[in-house]
């Protein structure tokens, strides 16, 4: 059961979250997006976001920075996020311009919120759960899709659901976090979302 939680955690990561809600997009929306369009986003989020995290990570490992992928302490936690907000401000700024997709630029513009205020939160010495933020803002962003094309993935949603359970289960078990620091991370994504789907549903 120890090895089943743990490998939640690893599979859940915060790092997947913003290429995990790209592909769901081009996955769900019934408009037509060129190739050109779907690599040109899917392809430097991915590199932004999951292989540049790994080598800085990598870096500030060997640096002694960080001790875990998991950041378990605050102080560890500072310079992640400020490295994950600045490649998520390169990726609205440089990436998503050139293949302007709406509704993913208001996806990007809520994780960046939701990750400045993470950071921001470290100030009050809170360890809010990165892993339910991220997954509060993937389940809003999804939730709001089905709403915006109206398109039925209520199963898909259910399984994310009791997969979000798993994960919460998981950061329990390993004891990570505390339930308050899981409920704060989740309503940092969820709210992070809902703040900004008035502008393009």
């Amino acid at each position: 059961m120890g090895l089943f939680l743990r490998a939640i955690s690893y599979i859940s990561h915060p790092l997947f979250i913003p290429l995990a809600g790209t592909i769901a997009y081009f996955i769900i929306t019934p408009k037509y997006s060129p190739l050109e369009v779907q690599s040109g986003n899917i392809l430097p989020i991915f590199i932004l976001t999951i292989i540049i995290p790994i080598v800085s990570y990598l870096i500030l490992r060997n640096i002694g920075v960080v001790r875990s992928i998991f950041m378990p302490s605050i102080k560890e936690r500072r310079y992640p996020l400020l490295i994950h907000i600045g490649l998520l401000l390169m990726i609205i700024y440089e990436v998503l311009p050139n293949n302007f997709v709406m509704e993913i630029h208001y996806y990007f513009l809520g994780l960046t919120i939701a990750a400045i205020a993470a950071l921001f939160t470290l100030l009050f010495k809170v360890k809010c759960s990165l892993h339910l933020m991220g997954l509060g803002s993937l389940f809003m962003f999804l939730t709001a899709l089905s709403i915006h094309f109206e398109i039925n993935i209520t199963l898909a949603l259910s399984f994310l659901t009791v997969f979000i359970g798993l994960v919460a289960s998981s950061r329990l078990y390993l004891k990570a976090h505390s339930k308050a620091e899981l409920f704060i991370g989740f309503c940092i994504g969820l709210i992070s979302q809902l703040l900004l789907v008035r502008f393009w549903l």
